[in-house]
Parts: C-alpha cells; structure tokens; sequence
C-alpha cells in the first residue's frame, strides 16, 4: 500500500449535500466548492424495478434539480468503486448536466474479472475507457478552488477509491458508521486482510476529518447516519477501532461475509457499472438485456 502522504487541508470546508436512497440504503452527495459554483457528485443513483426490469431516474432528477436550481457547474461525477448494490446513474446526468466521470484505475482489474463471469466477449473494453478519467493513488483534481485527492483502498473492490476534498472524506464501502463496522470483503478480488489495511490508512488521515459512508442500514433500529469523524471510528468502530489487531479483524470479518447474502441488486449493478453507468447495447429490436451467470457468485 502506498504511503503517499494525504494533502489535506482541514481549512476547506464543503458544502456537502446527501441523497439518501432508501431502496438501496445508499448515500449520494454533491460535494460544491464553497468559494464558486463547482461542485461534484459522489455515488449516483440510477432507480430499478428489478422484477419489471424498469429504470427511472427519480434518484438521479432530485440531484439534477438542485444542482440546476442552483445556478452550480458539475465538474466531477466520481464513482468510489464499482456497487454491487445499485446502478449508477452518471452518464444520464453527465448528459443532462456535463462534467467528467472518474473511478479508480484498478477499474480495468474488475472489468477483466466480471468480464469474464458475464461472459462480455471481445467487444466489451477493459481498459477503462468508458470513464473519463481513472484515478491512480494520490492523483489530485480540482473542483473549482478545491483540490480533491484519492486514496486508493481497496478490500471491499481492488478498484475503491477514498476521495478526499477538504476536511471531509468520501469512503465508499470501506467504513461503515461505527456501530456497522466495515463492509464485507468476499466478492471476487475482495480480501479482509487488504481491507483493514485500507482502513488504518483512512484512519491515519487527522482526527478531525468528516468521513462521509455510501450506505448505512441503521443498525439495531437507530435513525439512518452517514457522516461520522476519523476521531469517533478510532475510538468506536465496531471492527477496526485502535486496539482491534488485523488478525483479529479478518477473522471476524471472513466469519461474518460466510453468513451473507449476495446483494439483491448485484446482477444488474456489476453489468452497468462496469461500464462506467451504461446499458447493455440494444438488439436489432432496440431492446436490452441484461444477463443472469448461473453458479458464478
């Protein structure tokens, strides 16, 4: 893991803008740099009635609207890495709005992984060229006066990204709110030991440092949170607070991925989302399809 050092500025302060979507627990933020109109948006949500096999953009329109009803300039859509959990919406809104789509690099590992489990052929790229741009570990970006800076940390996906903007931090899957943890580490290329190590490097960025979670399912009935600090997880994280050795969490954590279920939404989030948020091309008809790979998860 690279021990790039973090250009934080804890000075800079975003305005920073959730979506909660119910349907898939996830959190969506617009991130607006507080001196000028720009701003980005982190996570996407594309809605889908997977039994009708229906989308709507109802997720992705609030986000449209206010962005548009604020007079703001979308500069960035960044995806942490690639859900498994719902589709993204970022090219319908790159459409509606411009900016650029950015993930991690190791994007091109997961498509040559979920390729060949969707058995995608040769015309499907790999190279991650349906993304405008793929961050590298430390790659820095601007969003008007702001410098973004990613962090690479992987586990969860070998793609993730922590995306760090000011004092505040956009972890995708890798940290949970304390009281949930940390996100499971057994999809293909996934791996617990990995991952706590992604974690510490999180938790090495100042104490003070928002952290910003993907999803949260309010554990043991709580109210839905998102936003936590490095402080609280050190001192409170259910899997990875100081004190809790690696050993110790990638036994718990492998225990606990035996007993999980492949998320309802994975078939049709993996195929669109390694794709940088595009469909499936249409047939002759103009129809699309998605595919369902028997015993390959």
């Amino acid at each position: 893991m690279s021990s790039i050092p973090h250009p934080v500025d804890l000075s800079v302060k975003p305005d920073i803008t959730p979506f909660f979507d119910p349907a898939t627990n996830t959190v969506s933020y617009v991130v607006k740099d507080p001196c000028s109109p720009a701003c980005a948006i982190i996570d996407s949500v594309m809605d889908i009635d997977y039994a009708s096999g229906r989308l709507a953009p109802v997720s992705a329109d609030k986000i449209i609207r206010l962005i548009q009803d604020s007079g703001w300039q979308l500069e960035w859509l960044i995806e942490t890495h690639v859900h498994a959990d719902h589709l993204s919406a970022a090219p319908y809104i790159q459409a509606k709005l411009g900016g650029k789509i950015g993930i991690g690099a190791n994007i091109r590992v997961v498509q040559e992984t979920f390729g060949k489990i969707f058995n995608e052929g040769t015309e499907f790229r790999r190279d991650g060229s349906q993304f405008d741009r793929l961050f590298q570990d430390g790659d820095t970006y601007q969003i008007g006066g702001m410098t973004g800076f990613a962090m690479h940390t992987p586990g969860h996906t070998p793609a993730c990204m922590t995306h760090v903007i000011g004092d505040a931090a956009f972890v995708g899957d890798t940290l949970f709110m304390p009281d949930g943890g940390s996100a499971r580490a057994d999809f293909p290329g996934g791996d617990a030991r990995t991952l706590y190590r992604s974690i510490r490097r999180v938790l090495e960025l100042p104490e003070a440092t928002r952290l910003f979670m993907c999803h949260d399912y309010g554990p043991n009935g709580r109210d839905i949170r998102w936003e936590t600090t490095v402080a609280e997880q050190r001192a409170h994280n259910i899997h990875v607070r100081d004190g809790i050795t690696e050993d110790e969490f990638v036994a718990a954590r492998e225990a606990r991925d035996r007993t999980l279920d492949m998320p309802k939404l994975i078939i049709p989030s993996l195929q669109v989302n390694m794709k940088a948020g595009q469909l499936p091309s249409a047939d002759e008809s103009g129809r699309r399809f998605l595919k369902v790979p028997l015993n390959a998860l």
